[in-house]
């Protein structure tokens, strides 16, 4: 191998390194935990140890003798059991499973619709000539820089209803089942309603101006040259936004764990924060990873149907 290849794989070593161990393992363990029971016990021991003074030395009793004491030492041992496919048959049981689908499947009905929608009215909205278009267009993409945790805790001082800024409203934003879910989900459409704005803007600049023009010749109307032009040119990137939007929305976690903390009660708790709960918190490892299996797979069987159907369309 000349050197120049060593110098590529050099280069090349740490991104390798980084999705073998970040990656590529973290995928292939937590399959294996999918299969296991995990529990953890703690094993007691007893044992004898000499009794030392101040200086470190052994005490001696009357007999010469080192003198000991009794000492319980507790270690944390976990013990996996093979079960088969039993973490996936349990989720078919479990109630909060259906309840994480339901909180899960509202969101993405939702906030997924309204933010194409927004994003898209408002890419129609800016791809006119406005004063002040590059300014107000930065502005409006600065929401997606925001870490979603920062956003979180941010919304949840804004919503707090003891002594927050819109606690004069009297709206029970955080303490109500449903008020506490749409808000979430207002959070959310906060977010990224500009990331469906930004790549709508982007396709719609790239729409040849002569087909407008020709469609004013003839008479077309703004809602004409929407429902003929825009439209049928932008279905693959509308189809691309929702596909991205769809699996993003079914991984939910950030802004409910930050804001809400899956309350009140299990309102706002999505299958990934469940998902979280169970492994981190419950030390349910074996479940949770399950739960995490399956999550993945719907999300890959989805858009594998996506993509597929979309191929076929505008391949």
């Amino acid at each position: 191998m000349r050197w120049t290849g060593k110098i590529r794989l050099l280069f090349l070593a740490p991104a390798v390194i980084w999705v073998l161990a970040f990656t590529v393992f973290p995928l292939g363990y937590s399959l294996y935990l999918a299969f296991y029971k995990i529990e953890q016990k703690v094993e007691v021991k007893r044992e004898k140890q000499p009794m030392l003074d101040a200086e470190g030395k052994p005490m001696l009793d009357d007999a010469g003798q080192p003198r000991t004491k009794n000492v319980v030492i507790k270690d944390q041992v976990n013990i996996a059991t093979f079960i088969g496919i039993d973490n996936f048959k349990r989720m078919f049981g479990d109630p909060q499973v259906g309840e994480a689908i339901r909180v899960t499947l509202l969101f993405v009905l939702i906030a997924v619709p309204l933010e194409l929608a927004l994003g898209f009215l408002l890419a129609i909205l800016f791809n006119q000539h406005l004063f002040g278009r590059p300014v107000l267009r930065a502005a409006m993409i600065l929401p997606i820089f925001a870490t979603p945790l920062a956003v979180g805790y941010t919304f949840f001082t804004i919503f707090y209803e003891v002594g927050g800024p819109l606690a004069w409203t009297g709206i029970p934003f955080l303490s109500n089942p449903t008020g506490a879910l749409f808000s979430v989900i207002l959070v959310d459409i906060w977010q990224w309603t500009p990331f469906c704005f930004l790549v709508f803007l982007a396709a719609l600049q790239g729409v040849p101006e002569e087909l407008y023009e020709a469609a004013r010749v003839d008479g077309a109307s703004p809602w004409d040259m929407l429902r003929e032009i825009m439209l049928p040119l932008l279905v693959p990137t509308i189809i691309i936004v929702l596909l991205l939007r769809f699996a993003e929305s079914l991984k939910l976690f950030d802004i409910p764990f930050s804001m809400t903390g899956g309350g009140p009660g299990v309102a706002t708790q999505p299958f990934s924060l469940l998902a979280f709960r169970t492994g981190l918190r419950f030390f349910d490892l074996g479940y949770a990873s399950a739960m995490a299996y399956a999550l993945l797979i719907v999300v890959m069987v989805i858009i594998t149907l996506f993509f597929r159907r979309l191929r076929v369309n505008y391949g």
